[in-house]
């Protein structure tokens, strides 16, 4: 693990946030009156996570140059995250999602194609970021927004390995946003390229045919003698974690589960803080 300066990013994430707006009800949205603005994004509710428990976090993204936007970021600048490296887009809006609540679940509904963020490119990205950074974390979710997005993705990788920070990668599946095509072979990728992968046990079970994490890190690491940790949540069952040498239970935290959404996301940036701390 790199050594930062007192003012730089530990952990960089790339990725789209929107605005979220939660109804204040339980039905469905058709007879909604009023709602709870919020913003959305796996990657900076990762630094936000981190953020909270004490750890420097970087998120980059695009957003549109509108009010959605700006809301976005200021929120993001308050929980303690570096915003500075996200850019505005004048030409595109600021992505949007619904939640609609219903007795033990939320269903989810987004206005976000064609948004700022799909337009994501390298040249988004700024080698000096990267330069003191420990840890970049990515999901699943970026890479299939389009096809500049994915070039951005793996130009960070390439930033990644140029400057011996560890990869961290969730899956975090969204099918919704495949349109009929299929991205696994994509995200199997970007697992074999990780040091720390995440991954929920439907999601492992899509991937690789199996939750077992000792199978898992086998199938990912095709035999050879690689660092990698891998963990596989399984909600209120806790998680399992396996490296080459050993498989560990984490036990889950007695806890009321109101809204399931962003809970995997507030687990891994757990996790990667106790990385960072050497635990």
């Amino acid at each position: 693990m790199k050594e930062g300066g007192d003012s730089m990013a530990e952990v960089i994430t790339i990725g789209e946030t929107m605005v979220c707006f939660s109804p204040d009800s339980l039905s469905p949205l058709r007879y909604v009156n009023r709602y709870h603005t919020r913003i959305a994004g796996a990657e900076s509710n990762l630094a936000v996570g981190l953020a909270k428990l004490g750890h420097r976090a970087a998120w980059i993204s695009r957003l549109g140059d509108d009010e959605f936007g700006r809301y976005v970021q200021n929120v993001v600048r308050a929980e303690g995250v570096d915003a500075e490296s996200v850019h505005f887009d004048v030409k595109r809006p600021t992505g949007v999602m619904f939640k609609e609540k219903s007795c033990g679940e939320t269903a989810v509904y987004y206005y976000r194609k064609n948004s700022a963020a799909a337009a994501m490119s390298p040249a988004d990205l700024n080698e000096e970021d990267f330069r003191d950074a420990s840890i970049l974390h990515l999901t699943g979710i970026t890479p299939v927004l389009s096809p500049s997005c994915r070039d951005t993705v793996f130009y960070a990788l390439d930033l990644a390995e140029r400057f011996g920070l560890d990869v961290s990668f969730d899956p975090n599946i969204r099918r919704k946003l495949w349109e009929g095509e299929d991205y696994s072979p994509l995200l199997r990728e970007l697992c074999g390229r990780s040091r720390y992968l995440f991954m929920g046990k439907d999601e492992a079970a899509a991937l690789y045919g199996t939750t077992e994490p000792e199978e898992l890190f086998k199938r990912i690491s095709g035999g050879a003698d690689v660092e990698r940790t891998i963990v596989v949540k399984d909600g209120a069952n806790g998680a399992w974690a396996a490296d080459r040498a050993q498989k560990v239970r984490l036990k889950p935290a007695a806890c009321r589960c109101v809204d399931p959404i962003g809970a995997g996301d507030a687990f891994d940036a757990a996790f990667l803080a106790g990385v960072l701390e050497g635990k």
